[in-house]
């Protein structure tokens, strides 16, 4: 019987749970409407950058790096001037990364941001092993049954997401296009790159876009260990699979890895120069990643790492949450993580390593790459409602989008001073025991809106110094999917089957399940049951966009 990954799985339940799903999504005006082709496009968001949040003490840089903060600001501002709600209940839903909340009877920070909200929140909360499943239920369901405030997160392809909200979610361009969204301060504060990366639905803006920094799937490495093991700077592929075979030893190993992130496949491509899922040419012709030598390079590179040993061993079935364990106890020296995850490693590996965002391997002698994310983690859509309404959901993200050094960043993010948290000697917020288990991780505020995000590690200004530092080196080097923002209809109905068939192959093949040859043959077959529509829809697409 065929292997199945999570990702396949979790794509079937989703089908077999609600089977009307497709059907329902394809009536109508057809799913060519979510193209951008031969429609007026909405202007982006006139970007009005805030002028009264504290200036950093690391610049950013308009190439990506982020502003950095070595310190708390010690005077925070005010971003909204009234309270935006009305007394009303609002109904939110979105993906979390944490354990269920107390309920809103006895949570305190849940009722400290519905005092300053002015609005009872109602909210379903999925986990990101549910997401596809429980995603696919609310949009086959009657539209009068949706939540007001709908996350819809980008780690995962949804059926026909697009055609979903542009039918079901309120068309936001009246009230954010151009310089329409000054009425919302907080939310004019994001940068353009987070709308772009968005993208338009038929020409149209449905969404607020969680903005996010260029660095995207980023290998963390435990920096005593690979140094020790003689990690250099200026490192090639020969030297990093050196080292990592002086690092393994025992019950240690220098790679680890999770159930689907495919041995960390997104940071060795990116080192080999490999496109990233899609790459376009001078004349606007999309080519596909999967196809390009330099890919099928780093999946013969990572079998050769896993045949010397090392990899962990059950790195095909350990979770992310597990394998972060596995980091912090020193079992794994190393792990494929999202850049923004350098805030809790940095905080949970106090006293037991030091943890670091690994430069690049070199593999021709010139500098290696790095993922450059979507600049949005995902976009928040609001259902369709009286413009007064709409216009109530709207100041509630921009209270939620604040920027950080105000008032309202610190209550969303840490709670209230002396319930959820106290002051550092430095003035940085320190969680209670209580704001261990009331925070916006369990109750996750921070997937509806949020302001950019900055660099900050509280008490530790060295961490800060050392990623705005290895940001500096390597944005440049950055490898971008060229399809961030745009449509495809065969993505939008095929998409998680066929990266599926992707996934599942590069895992086989590092596994040493199937043999090398066997990649050619599946990107063929990737290309004829859909690859190549894509790459002319995305083409199409990306000239109307330019």
């Amino acid at each position: 019987m065929p292997s199945m990954s999570r990702r396949t799985l979790l794509g079937s339940l989703a089908a077999v749970s609600v089977p009307g799903l497709l059907t329902a999504c394809s009536t109508g005006s057809g799913d060519s409407d979510v193209s951008n082709a031969g429609k007026k496009l909405a202007p982006w968001p006139a970007y009005r950058p805030t002028t009264s949040a504290p200036k950093p003490d690391l610049a950013p840089t308009d190439a990506g790096v982020q502003a950095g903060y070595t310190a708390y600001p010690a005077d925070l501002v005010r971003s909204v001037a009234r309270t935006p709600g009305d007394g009303s209940t609002v109904k939110v839903m979105s993906v979390s990364f944490g354990t269920p909340p107390k309920p809103a009877s006895a949570n305190r920070f849940w009722a400290a941001v519905e005092k300053a909200l002015g609005v009872k929140i109602e909210y379903t909360i999925i986990s990101q092993a549910d997401y596809q499943k429980k995603m696919a239920t609310v949009m086959a369901g009657d539209t009068d049954a949706l939540p007001d405030i709908i996350n819809l997160f980008s780690g995962f392809v949804l059926p026909r997401e697009a055609e979903f909200v542009q039918r079901r979610a309120e068309d936001l361009t009246p009230y954010l296009s151009g310089e329409a969204i000054a009425d919302y301060p907080n939310l004019a504060n994001i940068p353009t790159h987070a709308w772009r990366d968005m993208g338009r639905i038929g020409g149209r803006l449905y969404g607020i876009p969680l903005e996010r920094p260029l660095p995207g799937s980023t290998l963390w490495i435990n920096q005593g260990m690979f140094t020790d093991a003689g990690m250099q700077e200026g490192w090639t592929s020969q030297d990093f699979a050196a080292v990592a075979k002086q690092a393994t030893s025992g019950r240690t190993y220098a790679l680890g890895a999770a159930n689907g992130s495919l041995f960390g496949n997104a940071v060795h491509s990116a080192a080999h120069r490999a496109p990233q899922e899609w790459a376009v040419t001078k004349s606007g012709a999309f080519q596909p990643g999967y196809a390009d030598e330099r890919f099928k390079a780093a999946v013969a590179f990572q079998s050769e790492l896993r045949k010397a040993g090392s990899y962990y061993p059950d790195s095909t079935s350990v979770s992310q949450i597990d394998l972060t364990t596995l980091y912090y106890n020193g079992t794994v020296g190393s792990m494929q993580d999202g850049f923004g995850a350098y805030l809790p490693k940095y905080r949970e590996s106090q006293g037991k390593l030091t943890p670091a965002a690994a430069l690049p391997y070199s593999v021709d002698g010139t500098p290696g790459g790095i993922v450059a994310a979507r600049r949005s983690f995902g976009y928040t859509v609001l259902k369709k409602a009286e413009k007064e309404r709409v216009q109530l959901l709207l100041r509630i993200l921009d209270y939620l989008a604040a920027p950080f050094g105000s008032k309202e960043w610190e209550l969303v993010h840490y709670g209230v001073e002396g319930t959820h948290f106290t002051r550092g000697k430095d003035g940085s917020p320190e969680p209670t025991e209580l704001g261990e288990v009331e925070n916006n991780t369990n109750l996750p505020l921070k997937y509806l809106a949020e302001g950019p995000q900055v660099l900050f590690v509280p008490g530790m200004p060295d961490a800060v110094r050392a990623l705005h530092a290895w940001q500096q080196k390597v944005v440049p080097y950055a490898v971008r999917n060229a399809s961030f923002g745009l449509q495809s209809r065969t993505k939008n109905a095929q998409g998680t089957t066929l990266k599926a068939l992707l996934d599942d192959t590069v895992t086989g093949i590092v596994a040493g399940r199937l043999p090398l040859s066997e990649w050619d043959a599946t990107v063929k077959k990737w290309r004829a049951q859909g690859g190549d529509r894509m790459a002319e829809e995305f083409a199409k697409d990306y000239a109307a966009n330019t």
